[in-house]
């Protein structure tokens, strides 16, 4: 076991608390409170099945907001959340390590509307990968999503190893990733979402490249509960995901206006003084029906993952990682439809 597993058990051990009430009526929710972060200026999936009343009895509990996927499933593995949400591979490569994790659910992805692009200024003589070369890219983290794609795509357009590596990864805030490419403090930013949006609407920006020409529409990400949370408290595990999966259905089957007219609305009533005028931006849910997992959601990213020693072995399995249990969607069922 890592020091950093290690850590994250005893800090798991020494919290010794729990998150809500339990119930203790059979049928019934356990926990009628969930604890996790959120994001500034967005609105997540668990946030917007609270608000269409998915979640039914039990209420979230705002802890703070997080920008790196790695950091938020660690949160919810050392129990000081209940659930995060992280890059595929962030969540192979904390299991492989020894984290007592389980995603059940996808909650991001791409497709041709909503993509994770490479963006650099107009008049930029970035070019090809190439040309990324002793330049600086500006990511929300390390060992996470935008580091696989960037990796994976250098390595598809005949980069080496060593030149990979000469590629300098600047971590920023996604929603600083913009102004720090314009002030050119980098040379190229990964933007995704309304973030991205409102950059190409602003001007001045080109994309380099994005991941889904480099492969295709994918699940990029799970929601995680941590097998002890699952074991005591299945049918809030069983709330929590089909809360999530109807709620990716609702933004597949809901105009386009509504769902940021919602979106608005949610930002508005918290009272965190955010900003909501980059939501206009927001195309899709880009995540597979009922946010359903697959082996492929994961095996896709076992070259980078081994490549960079996160993982130990040559492959992975995924029936470690993941669990579709809980899902209302699964094995084609097709629960009430959506509020």
């Amino acid at each position: 076991m890592t020091l950093a597993v290690a850590a994250l058990l005893t800090g798991a051990a020494l919290s010794g608390c729990t998150s809500a009430t339990a119930t203790g009526t059979p049928g019934q929710p356990e926990l009628l409170e969930l604890r996790y972060q959120g994001g500034a200026n967005a609105v997540n999936l668990a946030e917007l099945a609270e608000d269409l009343g998915y979640f039914g009895k039990i209420k979230l509990k705002w802890v703070g907001n997080t920008i790196s996927g790695p950091q938020d499933i660690q949160s919810a593995a050392t129990d000081q959340t209940d659930f995060g949400g992280a890059f595929s591979g962030a969540i192979a490569k904390l299991i492989d390590a020894g984290a007592p994790v389980k995603a059940v659910v996808n909650y991001y992805g791409s497709d041709d509307k909503t993509f994770l692009g490479f963006y650099t200024k107009q008049d930029s003589p970035i070019r090809t990968a190439r040309d990324l070369i002793g330049k600086k890219v500006g990511v929300n983290t390390v060992g996470a999503n935008l580091e696989a794609v960037l990796d994976t795509w250098l390595k598809q357009q005949g980069l080496s190893d060593a030149e990979i590596k000469q590629v300098q990864l600047v971590v920023i805030p996604p929603v600083n990733a913009e102004q720090a490419l314009r002030n050119g403090q980098l040379d190229v930013a990964a933007l995704q979402g309304i973030l991205q949006d409102h950059a190409v609407a602003t001007g001045g920006v080109r994309s380099l490249f994005n991941d889904v020409e480099a492969f295709g529409p994918y699940n990029g990400g799970s929601y995680v509960l941590r097998k002890d949370f699952i074991k005591k408290n299945p049918e809030t595990t069983k709330t929590f995901v089909s809360a999530i999966a109807r709620a990716i259905e609702w933004e597949r089957a809901t105009p386009r206006e509504e769902v940021v007219a919602r979106f608005t609305k949610i930002i508005q009533a918290r009272g965190r003084n955010e900003d909501t005028s980059t939501l206009k931006y927001w195309k899709s849910v880009a995540i597979t029906h009922g946010g359903l997992i697959t082996d492929k959601d994961y095996t896709l990213w076992t070259p980078w993952l081994r490549q960079q020693g996160f993982i130990k072995g040559d492959t992975l399995d995924p029936a470690k990682i993941y669990t579709n249990e809980f899902n209302p969607y699964r094995d084609g069922a097709t629960p009430a439809a959506p509020r």
